[in-house]
């Protein structure tokens, strides 16, 4: 059985955002043989507004990493793609969830789990290469590489979302850590923005978990959307900041 998403994730699974789940529903092609219809229209739009926010995060931030030979930068910009991607198939199961076979959707929640744990290592190695000395990153730098071999060697046989959500939260707690090391220590400026993304990005997953939803049009999942849009636009504004140590 596909595992429920929740939390850091892009979607949740659920029953028909109609109610509960029939069996011509569950089947692809089944229900509504002359029409086709997104199961849940709002959570994929905001999910492919994210996709377009990132996607554009990732563009202006890699143009200004090469061009300031910024690896912090570069990494950063390569987190966001990542995202990017992880919201694209969220999106896409979310409108297509009535449509497509169990097959298609199982193979989205592995492409998002990877596209996440991907995610998380970027975000890891770029603040550690702004937070950290040449002489220690050398040795802080396994870190993320351990961090992202484990997790998609436990992936490979682990169909739960928690675990991705254990993986994430630890790369944002760690950004928290080094970045209030970086704003005490050197006054770093991206501290407040990066910390801030951090703190948005709780938030919002705090919502999805809660499922507060403040329409019936307008569930949880598309609250959880729009928040992390700022919560990304935070971390945007912090990784234009990062300067090699």
């Amino acid at each position: 059985a596909r595992s429920q998403f929740s939390s850091i994730g892009f979607w949740r699974a659920s029953s028909s955002p109609l109610g509960s789940t029939t069996e011509a529903d569950s089947q692809p092609g089944r229900g509504r043989p002359n029409q086709m219809s997104f199961s849940e229209p709002t959570t994929m739009a905001t999910d492919y507004v994210l996709v377009a926010l990132c996607g554009f995060f990732a563009w202006r931030l890699w143009r200004i990493g090469k061009g300031a030979a910024q690896a912090s930068v570069c990494s950063w910009a390569a987190g966001f793609a990542c995202f990017g991607l992880a919201s694209l198939a969220g999106g896409t199961f979310h409108g297509f969830s009535t449509i497509f076979s169990e097959a298609v959707l199982q193979e989205l929640w592995t492409f998002t789990a990877y596209a996440i744990g991907l995610a998380s290592f970027f975000l890891l190695t770029g603040t550690l290469s702004a937070c950290i000395m040449p002489s220690v990153r050398r040795v802080a730098m396994l870190i993320p590489y351990i961090q992202l071999i484990l997790y998609a060697f436990w992936m490979a046989t682990h169909d739960d979302f928690r675990y991705v959500i254990y993986d994430y939260a630890f790369t944002n707690l760690s950004i928290v850590v080094l970045q209030l090391h970086a704003g005490i220590s050197r006054r770093a400026v991206s501290a407040p923005w990066l910390i801030g993304g951090v703190l948005v990005s709780f938030l919002a997953a705090g919502v999805q978990f809660n499922e507060i939803a403040p329409h019936q049009h307008f569930n949880h999942n598309d609250l959880y959307h729009v928040i992390q849009m700022g919560g990304m636009y935070l971390f945007y504004r912090g990784a234009l900041l990062l300067k090699d140590c």
